[in-house]
């Protein structure tokens, strides 16, 4: 057991675990920043538990779900192994990487402007370790994905009615033992994602197509697709926070919010093989990188007509400026993007967690929110922009290598 967490292990933490002391340095740092700034904010108890559980559940579900490990998986499975050795081994690394990674920075900030009491720091901790394995759990229940869902429902619901009790922590416990149980007689190959991996493998084509790739990699990643399809969403809510405000100043800010679809602004770092290809391949720069600007301007543009059709149901604002700012948005975020991917990819990420949480995504939105703040205080700036856009276009499409 031993050797096969640590197998996990150095690939998730690095050698001599030089990663796992550099990650909690930093929340010593941001937690002794955060505390010295004497920034106060009220957490009700059940929000606190309800943020470190969905928190650390949908981080270990996305390192399950990651190609890398299956990888590893892979040149374990070849040899002899003890299935419930393999399992609890591949929770712990994983599990590890989670919590001291991820939800460490997280209990670093909470910690740090709410001031929780001593009895709820231990209760969140277990409520952290309870997502890290009821997500194992519910992974390796595939056939019985509907128990999965009832089970998360019951947490959900327990931490929003019962959040506040003293003996709250009797909960997550309990949760924590059946979770160990299901572990317990649980397939290792339950966790082996080569289904989705290699079915569209043995689908040939006798033309490439760059369109098809895309719309493949959104079909094997479905969470890529549900966050689209959370984008959606959020353009149909947005009008009604704005429905308050007068004046056009905050829909620009609307079309920046929907550009925080960053999944699909990562195709090249997370596939380093297509990377290489694209590079490697004589014409490939252009052959590619048009079509990905365009698709993730097809994607953008679409929750910005969402967004624009729940503005003119419920405000009747829709101006053909609004309009035209709802397309410089749209394909400006897809340039930087793009430009971004292509001169700045991401690098040296240990499993795709990483790559989902990276800084480096959020640069371009950044950058979005900060336009449209500057269009909502002087709008006559929106013209110049689509000026300025138009000549970047022009410039771009000059350069030939």
């Amino acid at each position: 057991m031993k050797m096969i967490f640590k197998a996990f292990a150095k690939k998730l933490f690095g050698t001599d675990y030089k990663r796992l002391k550099q990650n909690l340095f930093i929340c010593l740092i941001v937690f002794w920043g955060l505390n010295i700034a004497d920034f106060s904010v009220q957490i009700a108890p059940f929000i606190f538990y309800l943020m470190v559980s969905t928190f650390s559940a949908s981080v270990m579900w996305q390192a399950l779900s990651s190609k890398d490990n299956a990888a590893n998986m892979q040149n374990l499975f070849m040899l002899p192994f003890s299935s419930r050795e393999f399992i609890f081994s591949y929770t712990a690394a994983l599990g590890a990487y989670t919590l001291f990674t991820k939800t460490a920075m997280l209990f670093a900030v909470i910690l740090a402007v709410s001031g929780q009491t001593p009895v709820q720091i231990p209760a969140g901790i277990l409520c952290a370790i309870n997502a890290v394995l009821m997500a194992a759990a519910i992974r390796s229940l595939k056939k019985y994905w509907c128990t999965g869902i009832l089970w998360a429902i019951t947490v959900i619901a327990a931490i929003l009615f019962w959040g506040g009790q003293p003996w709250f922590f009797l909960f997550p416990v309990g949760s924590i033992m059946l979770a160990v149980i299901i572990l317990q007689k649980a397939d290792p190959y339950s966790f082996y994602l080569w289904e989705r991996e290699n079915r569209h493998m043995l689908k040939g084509k006798r033309r490439n197509s760059v369109w098809r790739y895309f719309f493949r990699y959104l079909e094997c990643h479905k969470n890529y697709l549900t966050n689209t399809l959370i984008m959606w969403c959020a353009a149909c809510i947005l009008p009604l926070f704005f429905r308050q405000v007068e004046g056009p100043s905050m829909i620009p800010i609307g079309f920046a919010i929907l550009s925080l679809n960053t999944p699909v602004c990562i195709l090249l770092s997370c596939d380093p093989a297509l990377e290489q290809a694209v590079r490697f391949l004589p014409g490939q720069k252009r052959a590619f990188c048009v079509p990905y600007c365009l698709f993730i301007f097809l994607c953008n543009i679409t929750a910005n007509i969402i967004f624009l059709c729940s503005l003119q149901i419920q405000k009747g604002s829709v101006t053909i400026m609004t309009i035209a700012t709802a397309l410089f948005f749209a394909l400006q975020s897809a340039l930087c993007s793009v430009l971004l991917e292509w001169f700045y990819p991401i690098r040296g990420w240990k499993i795709e967690s990483d790559l989902w949480h990276h800084p480096r995504k959020y640069i371009v939105p950044t950058v979005m929110l900060l336009l449209a703040g500057a269009v909502g205080i002087l709008p006559g700036l929106m013209p110049v922009l689509i000026i300025l856009l138009a000549v970047e276009i022009v410039v771009l499409g000059t350069v030939k290598k």
